[in-house]
């Protein structure tokens, strides 16, 4: 069964979804979620979560991550994994993602990034095009500037 649960961020609502034991999904917005619970406390990986988005917003890298389940082809597991190795405060770009994960297609790494279904703590808000443009983002640019800006990382610094 699935859970979920609203987080009110500096971005608006945030959905966060779950198995029960680990998230599955954080996209920024809602869909309409009727299935949401009240208390985003009252289960635990939520609360975990929460803590997490809480010294994130705050402008601080957070220790510790919740358990996360993406769900998505081997393929995206690779990029979503490389994903989670870029810095915090850092940015990279969608062709060394591809070479990182043995890919010659930058443009199959994008599509991958812009399925990947945990937001931000999956930083796909990281990656830019080959001249530092802040391009694509499923939740618009001006969102994807805003979390770089809150990690002082609005610069081209690649990564890998």
């Amino acid at each position: 069964m699935e859970l979920a649960a609203i987080y009110d961020s500096p971005l608006g609502p945030v959905m966060l979804a779950s198995d029960g034991d680990a998230l599955t999904v954080l996209r920024l917005g809602t869909m309409g979620e009727t299935n949401t619970i009240d208390a985003i406390d009252s289960i635990e990986i939520f609360r975990i979560t929460r803590c997490w988005l809480d010294l994130y917003f705050s402008g601080r890298c957070p220790d510790f991550l919740p358990p996360l389940k993406p769900c998505g082809t081997v393929f995206q597991q690779r990029v979503w994994q490389a994903l989670m190795e870029i810095p915090y405060g850092e940015t990279t770009t969608y062709g060394a993602v591809a070479r990182r994960v043995g890919c010659r297609s930058a443009q199959a790494v994008g599509q991958a990034v812009g399925r990947n279904p945990i937001a931000i703590i999956v930083p796909c808000h990281r990656v830019v095009g080959s001249d530092g443009s802040l391009t694509g983002y499923a939740y618009g640019v001006e969102k994807k500037r805003h979390l770089l800006q809150l990690e002082s990382c609005y610069r081209l610094t690649v990564a890998g």
